[in-house]
């Protein structure tokens, strides 16, 4: 039995929630200038962890074939057949269902939406269209993976507004880097399942300048929110440092990869960690400015 619980939690991703999650809460708290009402934070990050961990079971489900062959995933539930695949579908289902319900009731009928397209854009324009027939598949399919940062201002507000199009904006520029350094390490893993991963098709130096390309973009992006949100002086000056330390370790990378395209010379899982660094710390700095104002 505990084999099997775990098996079932293994389908969510539980690290890629944390993830979404903390675009999701810090958001909240910028939203409302303060803490927002625990309820609100609680139904919403319950229905977002729901959201998500209902796409990355349809993924597993729709990806078991590809999952079974790669290294980095051949331990997942559905190769080692501990859960069939109907039953994984019926299990995601019933958490976008459960997710659905829980922010359309407690939250509010514009974040219940926004967060099942964002379940259906990863599962219908990622996993089955793009992720096996083009190199973009990340850029454009990593769309899904921005919109916590709308949900937990809608959450709050209960409409859209252009402080939370900026960091959605943020996380789609990072997505890139973070995928692409990742997949590099992978990159004979997905090659041999072609998957067209940039990493598979391009080599590491030519992936790390367009690392560096997006990263530029993510760091303008983050000082945008000063003028667009009307932040205080300690979200710029940490999108500036969190920033600067990244487009360094971005550099450093291409550098090594000019060198060489050895992964034991680039080491691309530097940039990994680093990556989901600077977003944890960016967006706790999101929800710590107003206490700074």
């Amino acid at each position: 039995m505990k084999d099997v619980v775990a098996a079932y939690v293994g389908l969510t991703k539980p690290r890629v929630i944390e993830l979404l999650l903390l675009t999701t809460v810090p958001v909240m708290f910028f939203a409302a200038r303060g803490v927002p009402p625990l309820g609100l934070v609680v139904a919403t990050v319950i229905g977002g962890a729901l959201s998500a961990g209902s796409a990355s079971a349809y993924n597993c489900v729709y990806d078991r074939d590809i999952d079974e062959q790669m290294r980095r995933t051949r331990r997942r539930a559905l190769p080692r057949h501990i859960v069939t695949p109907r039953a994984a579908l019926v299990f995601a289902t019933v958490l976008a269902v459960l997710s659905t319900v829980i922010l359309y009731v407690w939250v509010n009928p514009l974040s219940a939406a926004l967060s099942l397209g964002a379940n259906a854009f990863y599962v219908l324009i990622y996993t089955i269209v793009l992720k096996r027939r083009t190199t973009q598949n990340i850029v454009w399919g990593g769309l899904a993976g921005c919109f916590p940062a709308l949900i937990g201002w809608t959450a709050v507000t209960g409409e859209l507004a252009w402080t939370p199009v900026v960091l959605f904006l943020v996380v789609f520029f990072w997505t890139p880097p973070h995928t692409w350094a990742l997949a590099m390490r992978y990159r004979d893993d997905y090659a041999a399942v072609d998957v067209p991963m940039l990493p598979v098709v391009a080599s590491g130096h030519a992936v790390s300048k367009q690392i560096i390309f997006y990263s530029y973009a993510m760091v303008a992006t983050s000082l945008a929110l000063w003028p667009v949100a009307g932040t205080g002086w300690f979200f710029p000056t940490a999108a500036v440092v969190l920033g600067a330390l990244f487009l360094v370790e971005a550099h450093l990378m291409e550098r090594r990869a000019a060198r060489s395209d050895s992964l034991t010379e680039i080491r691309p899982m530097r940039l990994f960690h680093w990556s989901n660094l600077y977003l944890s710390l960016l967006f706790v700095a999101v929800a710590l400015d107003p206490l700074f104002a």
